[in-house]
């Protein structure tokens, strides 16, 4: 590539190995934020379509299918860390045609392992949910759920692949656009389908996963578009896709942990929710209530911390380790203030959060107990995800991975089987959940202060083959 097109390339994005990291972090941040708040928005819109007006039945039957999607969408969200930080740190390095190598490969792995899924879950929902102990009120309509969205998983993987690519160039405002639009749509669409308005026939349950398959498959299909259309550096090239295998070994070394990481934290839930599903049907829609308010809570956690990884990983690519220490402060002021917030609210009015989902009083009751048991836990993650990010943002994944499986397959799992059957509640459950997460908090900051992280995972300055002769792209502006 020529000077210019290179120059062209960087400024696609934002270069976040010059200027202040407070606004670097708080400006890539804040569209981040921002898709993620208008997500949990539309789960609150979702789940008061569902239990409200549905009832706590189908509530709880998304809430015992919600595992396994996770677990399904594990695999993306580690290969696509593994793309987002080398893109990251190619971008920081100025490698470029590494960087198209990243994105071309991913492609090509990502749209074989979405279908696959796509498949394999397909054909398995019932066996899945029966081995989950899921309640037999529940169970039909949780099989049927899953299976009809299950069919949006390699739209999704398509979304996450281009998503992360954009985020590690340092644009973290195009996937948001798209993002806006398909949520709104699909939050439109889940009351007509879901009670047939407007002349559609009534789908009940069914009719929420149905137009969240649809909007997945429109939304990845116009970004995919817009980008070929603008020819961005992060669009897949089409007429070019194939493995390039060094590129491939470090997508693998880098995102395997993560799909690892993600694969047995879901695996984990499942643990868990078999658990409460024992407690019965109102424990479950509570647990389920209760996720969702704390993907609200747990949202500056998550937003920051993987705009850490992309600011540290643009950094240490470029060698500017000292940048990531002034990262990681300011990440802990910003995330952990905001996170105090929202913990505040879950000790004073958790009856007003929980009674916005729930009417029934045994529910409603666990709900409210959960709350007070979480809040302190949202603390725990503000400092947890800041601090995994830089190690992730460094390429150490395998590190992030071992502390999330010490704390939950050495503390959550164990504790929840133990204090649930010692108190004879669910409540017992909560408390292995907030204990564990304090594990995990304080395994993720003695990892980071110990420095291991300094030391660079990926070679940069160095060719991994002769340079192919590949036309300069324009870039979006």
């Amino acid at each position: 590539m020529t000077e210019n097109t290179n120059q062209d390339v960087q400024h696609n994005g934002r270069d976040m190995t010059v200027g202040s990291i407070p606004n670097h972090l708080i400006m890539f941040s804040l569209p981040m934020l921002a898709g993620n708040l208008i997500q949990t928005a539309y789960g609150f819109v979702n789940a008061f379509w569902v239990g409200k007006k549905l009832g706590e039945g189908p509530l709880a039957a998304v809430t015992s299918s919600f595992p396994v999607i996770f677990l399904l969408t594990a695999v993306a969200m580690g290969l696509t860390m593994g793309t987002s930080i080398l893109v990251a740190q190619f971008a920081g390095a100025k490698e470029w045609d590494r960087m198209r190598k990243a994105i071309q490969t991913s492609t090509v792995l990502l749209a074989f392992v979405g279908a696959l899924f796509m498949f394999i879950g397909f054909v398995f929902a019932a066996d899945i949910m029966r081995l989950m102990d899921t309640p037999k009120s529940v169970y039909p309509m949780a099989v049927s759920y899953l299976k009809i969205f299950i069919l949006s998983m390699p739209a999704m993987f398509g979304m996450f692949l281009v998503s992360s690519a954009l985020r590690g160039i340092g644009d973290s405002k195009t996937p948001l656009y798209f993002q806006v639009v398909a949520l709104v749509a699909t939050a439109v669409l889940d009351p007509i389908l879901m009670f047939g308005w407007l002349g559609f026939p009534r789908f009940g349950l069914n009719g929420t996963a149905i137009a969240s398959v649809g909007m997945q498959w429109l939304g990845m299909l116009a970004l995919m578009a817009y980008l070929a259309h603008k020819k961005s550096i992060a669009s897949p090239d089409w007429r070019r896709l194939h493995i390039h295998w060094p590129t491939c070994w470090l997508i693998f070394k880098i995102g395997t942990p993560s799909v690892v990481q993600h694969s047995l934290i879901s695996l984990g839930m499942i643990f868990v929710i078999t658990i409460i599903n024992g407690f019965g049907q109102a424990a479950t829609a509570a647990f389920g209530v209760g996720m969702r308010i704390d993907q609200i809570a747990f949202m500056p956690a998550l937003t920051f911390g993987g705009s850490v990884s992309m600011i540290v990983g643009q950094n240490v690519g470029a060698g500017l380790t000292h940048r990531a220490k002034e990262v990681f402060n300011w990440g802990i002021i910003v995330c952990g203030g905001i996170s105090l917030i929202f913990a505040v609210f879950a000790l004073t009015v958790p009856e007003f959060m929980v009674n916005i989902f729930l009417d029934e009083p045994q529910g409603f009751a666990i709900g409210v107990n959960y709350l007070r048991i979480m809040a302190i836990s949202y603390l725990f993650f503000s400092v947890m995800f800041v601090a995994n990010g830089v190690i992730n943002g460094a390429g150490y994944t395998f590190v992030t991975t071992a502390i999330s499986l010490v704390g939950l397959y050495a503390a959550r799992v164990p504790l929840a089987i133990y204090l649930s059957q010692r108190m004879n509640q669910v409540e017992g459950v909560f408390y292995a959940m907030t204990i564990s997460n304090a594990v995990s908090m304080i395994l993720a900051l003695a990892c980071y202060l110990s420095g291991f992280w300094k030391k660079p995972m990926i070679k940069h300055g160095v060719q991994l083959e002769p340079a192919e002769d590949i036309e300069p792209i324009p870039v979006l502006d």
